[in-house]
């Protein structure tokens, strides 16, 4: 039972769709198990760019079934929008199964979300405003909206109403909004009913009965192991479980049958949002690591915060995901710097801190404490091997790889899908 699961060991955006991709191939089913459109992937195939929010990431390799599971929320809109587009680039969608236990962002949600961000004002999360926070909210209360409630619609007007019920007093009590109509929100999702019908599976079923046949399946996660809603820095998280667990509920399989966890890293940090960062920089440092890195968000458009490596980030998404390997991204990026800091531990009213403090105040306060490494000038972009890399590059790798406590399996050293550098197969 071949099942691997790859997820962020950051904030997000570590380039876990060049690591999915890479795999595409070779397994038989790539699975999104949590989040929503409020996820981006960007991989990159020969000359061409695909910017992916809500499709797994093996949509683009040719013989794998992409499966969206029950775990995650969706948005018809965006899915049935991300579907026409790349019908038009020739990609073939077709073999897309989406869980009829999948919740679906409503009209309502996204109403929702944004008005209550905007109220928090200094105080707000960051959040997309895609109406991900109050669809799993819904979910939570038992008034969510599912794929399969699109096909009766006693029980669709049902659901909605009671949804409703609250959510209009609050819109026009609280946050002076008109009300929203039942009708209309019924009317709306029953439009999308009919062009779903071909992607709407028992995916439970299918997935254990892949496993069952030696079928490889590997379970991708969105956003990061710190955005989770349970072990990340809470309240900036996302509202579901990107972790490695979350693969197991999000999909609807034992953890028995989970083979392999492997967790992307940058070779720096990034996290967009607000909400704590120690290593993050505002200087001449952090500007280049954007512009080099190319840090706006995917599916936000929004600047990232940028940083230097965090270790101590990188232990805990070890500890708490059980994470087998690393898939080290971004390495090229740090080309051209004489040295390099890596944040080793924090200081916290001046106490040394090794470990990630589960402390949501002691975090606000904690300041990196760095080690500094020789960089490297020389173009890494076309390494085939690890001893392609420069001495420098190489001593930092492995330097990452002893202060993060899993073996680094592989490295990105361009955004092309063929510029990866494999150290030990994932299969």
């Amino acid at each position: 039972m071949p099942a691997l699961v790859l997820l962020g060991a950051q904030w997000g955006d570590e380039g876990k769709g060049k690591a999915t991709d890479l795999l595409g191939g070779s397994v038989d089913y790539v699975v999104r198990y949590q989040g929503g459109n409020n996820a981006g992937h960007t991989v990159v195939v020969g000359d061409q760019k695909y910017a992916l929010h809500l499709l797994p990431s093996g949509i683009l390799s040719p013989g794998c079934t992409p499966v969206i599971g029950n775990g995650v929320v969706v948005d018809p809109s965006v899915l049935l929008s991300e579907l026409s587009g790349l019908n038009e680039r020739g990609v073939d969608t077709s073999k897309l199964l989406v869980s009829g236990n999948a919740h679906i962002i409503t009209p309502y949600n996204v109403t929702v979300d944004k008005v209550t961000e905007r109220f928090l004002g200094k105080r707000k999360i960051g959040t997309t405003g895609r109406g991900i926070g109050p669809t799993y909210a819904d979910k939570i209360n038992r008034v969510g909206i599912r794929v399969q409630d699109l096909y009766d619609e006693s029980i669709l007007t049902q659901k909605v109403e009671a949804a409703l019920d609250v959510k209009n007093q609050v819109l026009t009590k609280l946050y002076n909004r008109r009300a929203i109509a039942v009708g209309q929100v019924v009317e709306e999702l029953l439009d999308y009913a009919e062009q779903l019908r071909p992607y709407v599976a028992d995916t439970v079923l299918v997935l254990n009965q892949a496993l069952e046949q030696d079928k490889v399946v590997l379970f991708e996660g969105g956003q990061g192991t710190l955005l989770d809603i349970d072990h990340g820095t809470y309240p900036f998280v996302t509202s579901s479980n990107p972790t490695a667990g979350g693969a197991c509920t999000g999909a609807g399989v034992g953890p028995t049958k989970i083979s392999r966890v492997i967790g992307i890293l940058k070779a720096y940090t990034t996290r967009v949002g607000a909400g704590p960062f120690p290593t993050e920089l505002f200087d001449e440092d952090g500007e280049a690591l954007r512009r080099i890195g190319g840090e706006r968000g995917v599916t936000t458009g929004r600047d990232r915060r940028c940083g230097w490596f965090d270790a101590v980030i990188a232990r805990y998404a070890t500890r708490v995901n059980g994470l087998t390997d690393f898939f080290l991204t971004k390495l090229d990026v740090l080309t051209g710097w004489e040295r390099i800091p890596v944040c080793v531990a924090y200081e916290i009213d001046g106490r040394r801190v090794e470990e990630l403090p589960y402390s949501q105040t002691d975090f606000h306060h904690a300041k990196p404490v760095y080690e500094t490494l020789p960089g490297w000038s020389e173009d890494i972009t076309g390494a085939k091997s690890f001893s392609d890399l420069p001495k420098n590059a190489q001593d930092y790798v492995k330097a990452l790889e002893e202060m993060s406590g899993a073996p680094i399996s592989a490295i990105g050293v361009g955004p092309g899908r063929n510029e990866t550098i494999e150290i030990n197969s994932f299969l």
